[in-house]
């Protein structure tokens, strides 16, 4: 939307937005053919592909950039998940770390799904999965983090003096005596105004960090000891309006992609402005291979540390794993 309005673009596709996402790869294509041989540009490529819609039950530590309200923004403090009571224990420390290696121990990403038997490192510990959890499955249980934790419950009975705040069980339903004034120990906690009924756990509700902060969940009473609840964003608090992408990759992109477009939608009518600047890309891309000017994009390196050579350039490869990224949560 920097290059095209609005109301351009959407006369342009014309509804058909699989047109966009071919554009789009046809212009990757297109740097990546040029520029993979002397520059990282699949990692700065990756850096724009590893953003995602912000997600209330994603914990953002600072640093970490996604998409939020359309735009992209970077955490500026530890923005904190939703995160449920759970009767199942979903990690446990793995106690054979010595037998491990490197290869078979990846570091956790609430990105991503986890089996049990899964191994991951989180905190300088090494945790084995119990149960299905993830990303996918809605439900993002981090390693060693536990937000909620049960309480132990009687069941009513009359005449029997309750402290305020104790909680009982009647007839299937939890209550918390709220109130010890003129309360009557024969009047149940249903017909009793002195009680109150404790309310099923609803991750929408924002609770408070208090012991008195009751949920029934699964048949329990749970009161949170940490923070359960998703922290609102607020720009300049715990935000800011910031784009860790490429600014070269993604101008070029962007001309490259629209005389794309224009090409898939109307070869023939394509505007002599979009075939200037896709003529002014393929120069900077073609300038950027020979090295005679610098793309602002990290060097490929050899085993020495040293810029790749030309003779190096065909065979040389390297390891992109995203969950060694910074942008990856």
């Amino acid at each position: 939307m920097s290059q095209i309005s609005d109301e351009l673009f959407d006369h342009l596709i014309r509804g058909k937005e699989i047109r966009v996402a071919q554009a789009e790869e046809a212009a990757e294509a297109s740097i990546v053919e040029y520029l993979t041989d002397n520059y990282e540009v699949e990692q700065a490529l990756a850096v724009g592909k590893s953003l995602r819609e912000y997600n209330p039950r994603i914990t953002y530590p600072v640093g970490v950039h996604f998409y939020y309200e359309g735009k992209i923004v970077e955490a500026l403090r530890a923005i904190n998940g939703i995160k449920a009571p759970s009767n199942i224990e979903y990690w446990k420390e793995y106690e054979e770390v010595e037998r491990l290696s490197e290869d078979t121990v990846s570091k956790y990403s609430q990105l991503l799904n986890y089996h049990p038997g899964d191994l991951v490192s989180y905190a300088g510990i090494i945790y084995e999965c119990l149960e299905h959890n993830g990303y996918d499955y809605a439900d993002i249980r981090i390693p060693g983090i536990v937000a909620w934790e049960p309480i132990e419950t009687t069941s009513w009975e009359p005449n029997v003096e309750y402290a305020e705040w104790d909680v009982v069980e009647w007839e299937g339903r939890f209550f918390a005596l709220l109130s010890l004034e003129d309360i009557d120990l024969t009047i149940n906690p249903m017909e009793s105004d002195n009680w109150g009924l404790i309310g099923s756990y609803d991750p929408e509700y924002e609770y408070e960090l208090k012991d008195t902060e009751y949920v029934e969940y699964e048949g329990r009473v749970w009161i949170p000891v940490l923070s359960p609840t998703a922290d609102k964003l607020k720009e300049g608090y715990n935000f800011r309006y910031h784009d860790p992408r490429n600014s070269n990759i993604k101008k070029h992109m962007i001309k490259i992609s629209l005389y794309e477009l224009h090409k898939l939608i109307s070869p023939n009518n394509v505007s002599t402005a979009r075939i200037t600047d896709y003529e002014a890309t393929m120069q900077w891309l073609h300038d950027a291979n020979r090295c005679k000017i610098n793309p602002q994009i990290p060097r490929k390196l050899d085993e020495e540390k040293k810029p790749v050579s030309e003779i190096a350039m065909a065979t040389f490869q390297r390891d992109y794993d995203p969950r060694k990224n910074p942008w990856q949560i």
